[in-house]
């Protein structure tokens, strides 16, 4: 199957699926169909699906990274040690996990074609991570809590898992719990990926988009949390490929804004000395 015909079967199966979509009329155009498809994946429960779409979702996912160009942090060079700095789309970035800023429902953003980062990750990963992530939190029987973090597999992204963190929701002054609960966030992650046997990680600028933490101070929050993480914990990160040596994780500081890679870079260059 081309691309083409991949995006109108599954247009035609999300349709076919929901009885209220009958009088939908499918776009001509390419731009069109794309946003269709992903709306349609966006509002789409965490419902079984046939082995048929699944299959041919995955093939479309794949070659639309592929032709989006994938990033791998192999080729990238570190700001200083181990940290690196990265002005791009989170979701062609080839790590072994990426960090996604979720919400408290944890399972992605419900908001048609919305631009944020926990949409994006999502549409790109395929409907399989909603699905993981819906039993999950149902196991779990209540919202995810501000600061913590959990792991699913990536699916169609280049990286392997996806961490998923709540951060928090700034409201006002800033405070110093909400300064807290924010580098809960980065430990957490960091945690949970030393955990699993990851050795390099992507995080994005959590809590600065909608939920309004004020960037500088994230960002300073941000690289103290990863610096000291990486003083206390990282030279008891073992993995059995490494012969008992000490691993070094490789975390990637990522942002989508010339202003969030002016913060960063400066924060990295003066924290280097």
């Amino acid at each position: 199957m081309t691309q083409t015909e991949r995006r109108l079967f599954l247009i035609e199966y999300l349709l076919a699926e929901n009885p209220h979509y009958s009088g939908v009329q499918i776009p001509e155009g390419e731009t069109e169909q794309h946003y269709l498809l992903r709306s349609l994946v966006n509002v789409r429960p965490a419902d079984p699906v046939s082995e048929a779409f699944l299959r041919v979702q995955d093939e479309y996912l794949q070659e639309e990274n592929r032709t989006r160009g994938i990033t791998d942090i192999a080729d990238l060079v570190p700001v200083c040690n181990d940290l690196y700095l990265w002005h791009g789309d989170i979701t062609t970035l080839k790590v072994d996990a990426i960090v996604n800023a979720a919400n408290s429902g944890m399972t992605g953003c419900w908001q048609p074609c919305h631009a944020c980062i926990d949409n994006c990750i999502h549409t790109c990963a395929g409907i399989q991570l909603r699905a993981v992530c819906d039993s999950m939190m149902k196991k779990q029987g209540h919202e995810e809590p501000v600061g913590q973090a959990k792991i699913t597999p990536a699916f169609n992204l280049p990286c392997k898992f996806v961490l998923h963190t709540v951060g928090p929701i700034v409201d006002g002054p800033l405070t110093q719990t909400d300064c807290d609960l924010l580098s809960s966030c980065y430990t957490s992650c960091l945690d949970a990926a030393k955990a699993h046997g990851i050795s390099s990680i992507a995080f994005c600028c959590i809590s600065t988009g909608v939920f309004c933490f004020p960037q500088e101070e994230a960002a300073q929050i941000a690289v103290a949390a990863v610096k000291k993480w990486k003083e206390t914990k990282e030279q008891t990160t073992l993995r059995p490929d490494m012969a008992g040596a000490a691993m070094r994780m490789k975390v990637v500081f990522n942002v989508f804004s010339e202003k969030d890679e002016g913060i960063y870079r400066r924060i990295l260059y003066e924290r280097s000395y």
